[in-house]
């Protein structure tokens, strides 16, 4: 039996359903409901929800940043910069039953095409959870940045900033 997956934009009444896959997902990374929902109201164009047979399955956060200047997590932006100069991945989670179908990857395509299309020369984002394998076949390679040493501690010992050129 063939599994419907589509990734679809986020609204307002998904926002339980992202609370859910980010506790699920992202145990170690918590963020309040507050930082999901002004995500989407800042810039709806970069919040998507992926769909297995109707059911949430995975979610993307993404907006317009300044290359190098890394959110820290679990914190309202307030606003996006008229200055931005890098397309910036906030999170980008999956259900376990999300993996291997091919969702990550079309959604990684979506990613790359807006950040072009916004004419923002790079995309970037901070890797955390093992990722980092994943980011570097989809082109991504890690910065080495020490002035961005403790905001990426502040993710995971782990944490690596990653970036690819539009």
């Amino acid at each position: 039996m063939n599994s419907t997956i589509a990734w679809r934009p986020l609204t307002e009444r998904d926002l339980p359903a992202v609370t859910e896959i980010a506790r699920q997902v992202h145990p170690d990374f918590p963020e309040d409901d507050a930082v999901f929902a002004e995500r989407l109201a800042l810039y709806p164009d970069g919040t998507q929800l992926l769909e297995i047979d109707g059911l949430a399955s995975g979610y993307l956060l993404s907006h317009p940043w300044r290359y190098m200047d890394l959110p820290a997590l679990n914190t309202l932006l307030g606003g996006l910069p008229a200055d931005a100069d890098t397309y910036y991945v906030h999170d980008l989670a999956l259900m376990p039953k999300a993996r291997g179908t091919g969702a990550a990857a079309a959604i990684v395509g979506a990613i790359l095409r807006h950040g072009r299309a916004q004419g923002l020369p790079t995309t970037s984002l901070v890797a955390v959870n093992g990722s980092v394998p994943f980011w570097h076949k989809h082109g991504f390679r890690a910065v080495k940045a020490p002035e961005l040493a403790e905001k990426l501690e502040s993710y995971e010992a782990s944490a690596r900033f990653m970036v690819k050129p539009a």
